[in-house]
């Protein structure tokens, strides 16, 4: 049985995600430990999700408090020495939920979770009839708000004098990432900032198009720059004061170059994904720190590994894969809240301008193409020939997907999906466009002929 993917578990409520599963997870979970947080965010299927997870924890022994709709690094923050479980769907359509799990603030490796997906197939254990768990209530966002304001103000110092403009898309960041900035000192516009399960605002991604009001927002006003949160808060997209969408790639180097400048660490390493531009380890090189790859959706297990071979010099400053961001001095959870404080502050103390100067940036495009399920595992293996043999001149890497870099730092990326029926096509080169359209068709072709041989 698999039920996780890159991110938790997700799908629709109505045939995936349903009550029943919930309650599943919640036994399967509870044997791993004796108390959890459990939290939310505002879909309209939240609540009943909520009593289904509970019901299944204390029925297996675990004690629940309940911290109702937060954003999901405020339920990771709160999971510290103890689990918590966050029902989101992050940014899928308000059709869709799902389930993350979290242990001491760190969401649930392949291994966790490899084991409550047995447990779920095996069916319920039930704890004694005098052992089921009890629940109770605590408010921990505004202890979050406060924590991850004072992290920022001792790190980077304050916002004072930056204008933001915060696109909160009806989802969680509308009860943190205001309130964060304007303790820091910003001028804040809030849109979007009324939590709504239906998302009437905009669709729950935050991507160049869905923003398209807050782009024109920030253009047409005088703003320093404008963000955007998805539905959980757990990323963040960067506009700058022209309107335009700064590539996620470039916010992440700006932010990785910051930590590695910051720290006193002899060998200061950066965790981010093959999916990730090389633009990362340029900048990354150029203020005396390196680079670590990990598969998508794994930065928390790429972080343990970095620590565990690393030496005593080796120091894991800071994690992340395109949007979001892992703050490792913060906590070991994605935080979009924490990256718009972070990045607020780095923009009221430098100017963006300056801190996007020293990034080389590439043209650079993301495709997806259609590919059923069942036919990913056949077509990957076929790529993982064909598309060495299509350009023997490039260095091939073949861990998380195939990724060929070459001798000018082009590179390109195929990976399967791991929530939605694609292959994922990422490329990085000043001739993009005819780089892609030849991956395209390799990738195209294999996906038919592994058709036909299923």
């Amino acid at each position: 049985m698999e039920l996780f993917g890159t991110a938790g578990i997700r799908g629709d409520v109505q045939t995936d995600v349903t009550p029943s599963l919930a309650l599943a997870v919640g036994q399967a979970a509870a044997v791993d430990g004796d108390e959890f947080v459990v939290g939310r965010d505002g879909r309209e299927t939240g609540s009943a999700l909520v009593a289904a997870v509970e019901a299944g924890l204390e029925s297996g022994g675990a004690d629940v408090t309940r911290l109702g709709q937060v954003p999901t690094p405020a339920l990771a923050y709160a999971s510290q020495g103890r689990r918590g479980i966050m029902v989101t769907a992050s940014h899928n359509p308000p059709t869709d939920n799902g389930l993350k799990l979290f242990v001491d603030g760190t969401e649930y490796d392949r291994d966790a979770e490899t084991a409550i997906e047995s447990r779920v197939e095996a069916g319920p254990k039930l704890a004694d009839w005098d052992d089921w768990g009890d629940t109770s209530r605590s408010d921990l966002l505004g202890e979050y708000r406060e924590a991850v304001t004072d992290y920022v103000r001792n790190l980077v110092g304050s916002a004072d004098g930056i204008r933001v403009a915060v696109d909160c898309g009806n989802g969680m960041a509308s009860l943190a990432a205001p309130q964060v900035l304007r303790e820091l000192g910003a001028d804040v516009v809030a849109l979007n900032a009324n939590v709504d399960g239906h998302f009437p605002g905009r669709e729950s991604k935050p991507t160049p198009e869905s923003l398209e009001d807050l782009r024109a927002f920030v253009a047409d006003g005088e703003f320093d720059l404008g963000i955007g949160h998805d539905g959980d808060a757990d990323r963040l997209v960067v506009v700058d004061s022209e309107g335009d969408v700064i590539h996620e790639d470039t916010v992440l180097a700006i932010v990785a170059g910051f930590y590695v400048r910051a720290s006193d660490a002899g060998d200061p390493v950066v965790v981010t994904t093959p999916n990730a531009s090389a633009r990362i380890d340029d900048h990354v090189e150029s203020v005396g720190g390196r680079v670590e790859r990990v598969r998508l959706g794994a930065l928390h297990e790429g972080i343990a590994a970095v620590r565990e071979e690393g030496s005593e010099d080796t120091a894991v400053v800071f994690a992340a894969e395109p949007w979001k961001h892992v703050h490792t001095q913060f906590g070991l959870w994605i935080d979009g809240v924490a990256s718009a404080a972070l990045v607020s502050a780095l923009a009221a103390s430098e100017g963006l301008d300056s801190l996007r100067e020293p990034i080389t940036e590439r043209p650079y495009r993301k495709v997806s193409v259609d590919c059923p399920d069942e036919r990913k595992s056949a077509a990957m293996s076929l790529l993982e020939s064909r598309l060495p043999n299509a350009f023997p001149e490039a260095a091939v890497d073949t861990e998380y997907g195939v990724r060929l870099t070459f001798e000018d730092a082009s590179w390109t990326l195929v990976r399967p999906s791991g929530t939605e029926p694609y292959m994922r096509i990422y490329a990085e080169s000043d001739a993009v466009d005819a780089l892609v359209d030849e991956v395209v068709e390799i990738v195209e072709g294999a996906i038919a002929d592994a058709g036909d041989t299923a």
